[in-house]
């Protein structure tokens, strides 16, 4: 019989790390040992996963042996600091920063898109992508089997805690200000006056009754990196390095869930039949498609689901072998922890088999 692989939650005391040590609680039987790492100013504390208590473990190079799989939840500069350290310790790293998921030899892994890549990890390092591209892939993958997908449009509204614990704080407190405000937001510049500049950060503006059209840092020609990651990280995952892709993502009022507008050109010709039957079938894709009853994917029923949410479909009128259509996802499940989980199963159950 195999034994039991021991996996790491590195960064188990943010809003991720919560969700990913329930994820864990929930397959716990599948592991041995569940260790949980964060920051020396954690280290100490006692976080539940599921029955049990553990005690946070300072990260450093030692705290990485005896560990199989490592999930990483940490900024960018720090996950380029420590990711090489357990891979050279032969860990497995499923790594949700940036850093890495560009490198050629690093796979970046959506189980209903490109399970296969997992297994080809030359630096021992596995990336998980961007919370917007998670929410889309699922579906993208499911029609571009089917029709072979040539061009996309996207534009993205994105919530408040895409930005961490800190953008939903600061949503949370900016509705709190505001909300004894009779009348803010209908007359010029008085939202501005009523919240102060303090309440910028960190979405650069109040978001409060308000939408930020910018999510990450600028790049070149007035793209942002997030718009920019959208388009490159969906040509990795699907495998299609010449696909079209233009994004506009923008930050909204909402607490969790990413809602996305997508304009769609295949190869071949599509309806929505033709789209309803794939997407019923498709791995990870809840369709919510009965616009007539009032039925179709938004954030508020998005949170806690582990399926990516589509509806709103439509053949374009315009736009040969095209479809519209909407997609919400739970940024915090699919986006983050749980594309995590379902990445760390496919490794689990390959290491499991070469011992047998």
């Amino acid at each position: 019989m195999a034994r039991k692989l021991n996996v790491a939650i590195v960064g188990a005391t943010g809003v991720v790390g919560s969700i990913m040590r329930r994820l864990i609680a929930k397959e716990r039987g599948n592991w041995g040992e569940v260790r949980l790492i964060a920051s020396a100013r954690s280290a100490g504390k006692r976080l539940e996963v599921g029955d049990e208590l553990l005690t946070v473990q300072a990260i450093g190079p030692d705290v990485f042996d005896g560990i199989d799989i490592a999930h990483f939840d940490l900024p960018d500069d720090v996950s380029a600091e420590w990711v090489p350290v357990a891979a050279a310790k032969g860990v497995v790293v499923i790594d949700k920063s940036a850093y890495f998921r560009m490198d050629p030899e690093v796979p970046l892994v959506c189980r209903e898109a490109n399970p296969g890549d997992a297994a080809n990890r030359p630096k021992g390092i596995i990336a998980n992508a961007n919370c917007t591209t998670l929410a889309l892939i699922p579906t993208l993958a499911a029609l571009n089997a089917e029709f072979g997908l040539v061009s996309m449009s996207v534009a993205s509204y994105q919530a408040a805690s895409g930005s961490g614990k800190e953008g939903l704080e600061a949503l949370y407190a900016q509705l709190q200000k505001v909300g004894g405000a009779d009348g803010a937001g209908t007359a010029g510049n008085d939202l501005r006056l009523v919240l102060g500049e303090e309440f910028n950060a960190p979405f650069g503006a109040p978001l409060a009754l308000n939408v930020v059209p910018k999510v990450g840092g600028w790049r070149e020609d007035g793209w942002t990196s997030e718009e920019l990651k959208v388009r490159n990280e969906s040509r990795k995952i699907l495998g299609l390095p010449d696909l079209k892709v233009a994004s506009t993502c923008v930050r909204v009022p909402v607490a969790v869930g990413h809602s996305q507008v997508v304009h769609a050109t295949f190869e071949r010709e599509v309806t929505v039949a033709e789209a309803h039957r794939v997407l019923a079938a498709a791995e990870g894709v809840d369709l919510v498609d009965d616009p007539e009853n009032m039925v179709f994917p938004m954030p508020i029923d998005s949170v806690g689901r582990e399926g990516t949410q589509v509806g709103r479909i439509r053949q374009s009128i315009d736009f040969p072998n095209s479809l519209e259509f909407f997609v919400v996802a739970d940024n915090l499940m699919k986006g983050a922890a749980l594309n995590s989980i379902e990445t760390a199963d496919l490794v689990r159950r390959e290491l499991e088999a070469a011992q047998q």
